[in-house]
């Protein structure tokens, strides 16, 4: 993994070249999709498949502009006023995967946030098809979205190249999207280099648990399992219900389900690692999910909403069994970049302030350092930074020198 990234930092475009010929285009010709594969794009797709990415879009932003992008602004006492700016980030590198499929809900997920929150700058990098081209619904996603400039890059080296930037691929202020175990390595090791680039969370091989009772459907639990189940062979699939029953006829629906489906290859690996835990009561079901804090939480038990207060940690939460994960997914509107590896402990999902920073601004009165001064001199003293309190002081000073002066003069006018 560093090896790659300082081939990228040292080598630029030719390490990109060499690196995604060797690992997903042999065929590769450029790092660009120009206008032509745009256009050959948008008459590959269906206008049906055209309209559900539209739709998608429009749920999306519908959904991350009703956020909150409010700046803030009160005296905390008076004459001491704090404000709290929110500015967009300059410049934002979208990864989109596409190692084993192609992924235009991403696509959409980033750039409809980086989108409503006015990134003026947004670099979509994605990996190529062995041919050397971007697949057609990857580029008429991010058209619909307003990017015109999609890198064919994929893999811890277009982290690298986000990161650090090369003669093609902009150095940008935040990297943003989900990957595999590589991506997510190469995620956290430019995060953690002072030279590299901040990025938004570890969204790494998938995974779905399910909290279900003797109410639930198996066939729709083992729809959800399978459905998260074949997104990779890391992918984490979890049931757990207080229902040997069901547990039973969701082992037996998972074997019937599976036959139909095309990604046999994944699935043999990734339910090997599928798990179904029986346990006493829901109660030790919602414990169970707490502690493993999946990314995606789906309650398919009865009146499930009265369950939420259970819930303590989860990327996001599918309630009852006509809200399939795969909606979430793909056209909802809530955001599918989610924390993995139990991260949801600490972190969100993305959203809009994601996209954004805030900027503090602090403005004191002549009467209001006159007022609260004496506390900044007290606690700077506490903690032995003379020259915090000389900044303070100092000014303390002047006001009194000022209102002496004044004093005189209003003697010497009273005088005359």
């Amino acid at each position: 993994m560093r090896e790659i990234i300082e081939r990228v930092r040292s080598e630029g475009d030719a390490a990109l070249y060499a690196l995604t010929r060797r690992f997903d285009a042999p065929g590769l010709r450029s790092l660009v999709a120009d206008r032509s594969d745009f256009a050959e794009a948008r008459r590959a797709l269906s206008g049906e498949a055209i309209a559900a990415l539209e739709r998608s879009i429009r749920n999306v932003e519908r959904f991350h502009a009703a956020q909150s992008r409010a700046a803030v602004a009160l005296e905390t006492e008076p004459g001491v006023r704090c404000e709290q700016l929110v500015r967009p980030l300059a410049s934002v590198g979208l990864y989109v995967p596409g190692g084993t499929a192609p992924l235009p809900s991403t696509v959409i997920m980033l750039g409809t946030a980086a989108r409503v929150a006015d990134c003026p700058q947004r670099a979509l990098c994605t990996p190529p098809r062995p041919d050397g081209n971007v697949h057609p619904a990857v580029l008429v996603a991010a058209q619909l979205c307003g990017i015109d400039t999609v890198f064919k890059v994929g893999g811890a080296q277009a982290i690298a190249a986000l990161a650090y930037g090369t003669q093609t691929i902009p150095r940008v202020d935040k990297i943003f999207g989900p990957g595999n175990a590589w991506v997510t390595c190469a995620k956290v090791q430019v995060a953690n280099d002072p030279a590299g680039a901040p990025c938004d969370l570890p969204a790494g091989p998938s995974e779905v648990l399910v909290v279900a009772d003797g109410s639930a459907r198996a066939d729709f639990v083992a729809a959800d399992l399978l459905a998260q189940a074949e997104h990779d062979e890391l992918a984490h699939a979890l049931l757990v219900t207080d229902s040997r029953k069901l547990a039973e006829r969701t082992v037996a629906e998972i074997q019937a389900q599976r036959q139909g489906l095309s990604r046999q290859a994944v699935l043999v690996r990734s339910l090997a690692a599928c798990r179904i835990i029986v346990v006493p009561d829901l109660e030790t079901a919602f414990a169970v999910s707490n502690e493993y804090a999946p990314e995606h939480l789906i309650l398919q038990v009865s009146e499930p909403r009265q369950w939420l207060n259970r819930v303590r940690h989860a990327g996001a939460i599918f309630l009852g069994p006509w809200s399939p994960e795969a909606a979430g997914d793909y056209c909802t509107g809530a955001n599918h970049v989610l924390p993995t590896y139990g991260y949801a402990r600490a972190l969100s999902g993305l959203g809009i302030r994601d996209f954004m920073k805030v900027i503090s601004v602090q403005e004191l009165t002549r009467a209001g350092l006159a007022r609260l001064g004496p506390t900044a001199v007290t606690l700077a003293r506490l903690e032995g930074l003379d020259a915090h309190a000389g900044a303070v002081t100092r000014r303390l000073a002047a006001l009194e020198d000022s209102r002496a002066g004044q004093s005189e003069a209003h003697v010497s006018a009273q005088v005359l």
